[in-house]
């Protein structure tokens, strides 16, 4: 068996950020944080990493990210566009509308999949996820097991932005399964209680221990094809002329959920004991470089990961 791929979804665009947050140098040597994933999945036995990006940030992101990295790392760009994989109507369409939207993480991963021969990994290129969590998804896509996709969820209230709202992915989870993940996205704490702003405006009260996705995944090649037909359901569905959907994006949690009440898949939840830390707004940077500045000195990292 190949051994397992890391995909890293690095086409955003940072609109609450304000700026190509994938790009931010937050380490001493100059290091953004998706370095400190490579780092460790790299040390975790992936063997080869896949960025999704754009073609126009292509050049800034060769010259920011691939260069430092050299020969150290095996490494493969796909690309994501607005008009990748989507019909010419669709997007003629779209385009009329006023859409700037990307197309979302399960968009994302279809543009990889030619890229993606053996199980592989999933995550976000502005999360830190903690090498322990890499291990533990790692050792599981090497193993007899590596058929059934898989989550390594993460604590809610260790998730969560002083800076405001965020989006995380609500599990169940039962003996070991995920059974719903429910894409919730205007999470916040106030006065020590977590809630969520429904669309509507009501509230809802959350556990501070919930688990929540926090798009770190393992899948088996063979899911892809599953992917593709939920994100053609997604497409058909799409019209241009509803305002809700001009911003409407095609999730991999949804498309998780999706798998599990349609029998495509059972999702193993895998327990890692990381520590999770990203950059959701411009204010949120000053805590992500100080944090890194102490795992370095800690030893954890190197002083200079490449």
């Amino acid at each position: 068996m190949k051994g397992p791929i890391l995909v890293l979804l690095a086409a955003g665009i940072g609109s609450r950020y304000g700026g190509l947050k994938q790009m931010d140098r937050l380490g001493k040597n100059g290091e953004v944080l998706l370095d400190y994933s490579v780092y460790d999945a790299v040390k975790s036995g992936f063997e080869k990493i896949v960025f999704i990006i754009r073609h126009d940030i292509e050049k800034d992101f060769r010259e920011l990210v691939l260069a430092r990295m050299g020969s150290k790392v095996r490494w493969e760009l796909a690309f994501q566009n607005p008009d990748s994989l989507i019909p010419p109507d669709v997007f003629e369409k779209a385009q009329k509308a006023g859409r700037t939207k990307p197309w979302g993480t399960a968009h994302a991963l279809l543009c990889a999949a030619d890229k993606l021969d053996a199980p592989f990994a999933v995550i976000n290129a502005d999360d830190f996820y903690g090498r322990e969590a890499f291990e533990v998804l790692g050792k599981y896509l090497r193993g007899p097991d590596s058929g059934e996709p898989a989550i390594v969820p993460y604590r809610l209230d260790k998730t969560l932005s002083p800076q405001g709202t965020v989006a995380r992915g609500l599990c169940e989870i039962k003996d070991d399964y995920l059974v719903t993940v429910e894409e919730l996205t205007a999470i916040a704490e106030k006065d020590g209680a977590v809630f969520n702003t429904n669309p509507d405006g009501s509230i809802r009260r959350l556990a501070a221990d919930s688990p929540v996705s926090m798009n770190f995944w393992g899948f088996p090649p063979s899911i892809i094809p599953e992917f593709k037909k939920y994100f053609d359901e997604f497409i058909c569905s799409f019209s241009a002329d509803i305002p809700a959907q001009i911003k409407s994006e095609c999730f991999i949690p949804k498309a998780a959920d999706h798998f599990i009440k349609q029998g495509i898949a059972k999702i193993k939840a895998l327990r890692a004991d990381s520590d999770w830390f990203g950059v959701t707004y411009r204010e949120d940077r000053e805590a992500a470089v100080k944090k890194l500045a102490e795992l370095t000195k800690a030893g954890v990292y190197p002083e200079s990961l490449w």
